[in-house]
């Protein structure tokens, strides 16, 4: 697939306490990214703080319009405990109603998590599982003591994305471009495995690519994905 084809993209943004202060640095950070998007994306929203909650209306589902995004990012404080496991959940499951075939999830946090009624064990096999590419924020705060940046390279890692650490507030424009870009410059591989077997394993995949020189490219892909289990069907 063509790296311009549109992609189905959710932004998973921080409302903890302890985002107050960096919560307009971030909004405007994420609309700039937004701005650098393929128009054709649809783009949500989901909000959290000890809560989840989408950000857009329920009848609009995804958006590529700037003024909803903008609305979406703004309608909520930045108060309450952290449940950054639920969020990544809802925002995987929203993927699946997405029309297009590229997915990507954009998480911005400055912690662990205190509040999520999933684990992290919980959400990093629901992220290897799914078709997204997960790309990571962490913003560097020495005061937070709930910090986990292991578990948002993790969740990068596991689904071929990028995690980035922001020492500053000024580093997020860079980044949220970044970002951008590298779901810009993304290409969809298929293929079909000759083993046929539903047993609901990790299958390695290992993919290699030379340039017209015929030197080896670095690629950055998946290391595997997980078959389909047994039918249950009768």
């Amino acid at each position: 697939m063509c790296a311009q084809t549109p992609a189905t993209v959710g932004l998973i943004i921080d409302n903890s306490g302890s985002m107050r202060r960096k919560r307009q640095d971030v909004v405007d950070a994420a609309l700039a990214f937004a701005e650098s998007s393929n128009p054709q994306d649809e783009i949500f929203i989901v909000n959290f703080n000890e809560r989840v909650f989408m950000g857009l209306p329920p009848a609009t589902p995804f958006t590529s319009d700037l003024g909803e995004l903008r609305t979406a990012l703004g309608n909520t404080r930045a108060q309450g405990k952290t449940a950054l496991y639920d969020a990544v959940i809802a925002g995987l499951q929203h993927l699946e109603m997405g029309t297009h075939q590229r997915k990507a999830l954009v998480v911005i946090s400055d912690g662990g998590d205190n509040a999520s009624g999933a684990t992290e064990s919980s959400v990093l096999a629901l992220a290897e599982q799914s078709n997204a590419t997960i790309y990571t924020i962490d913003i560097d705060d020495p005061d937070d003591k709930d910090q986990n940046p292991k578990a948002l390279q993790d969740l990068a890692r596991l689904t071929a994305g990028e995690s980035y650490r922001a020492k500053s507030l000024d580093e997020l424009p860079a980044i949220w471009l970044k970002i951008a870009g590298g779901i810009r410059d993304q290409y969809t591989i298929g293929y079909v495995s000759k083993n046929q077997t539903h047993d609901g394993a990790f299958r390695n995949v290992k993919v290699l690519a030379n340039g017209k020189d015929g030197k080896p490219l670095r690629v950055h892909a998946r290391k595997g994905y997980i078959a389909p289990k047994p039918s249950t069907d009768q």
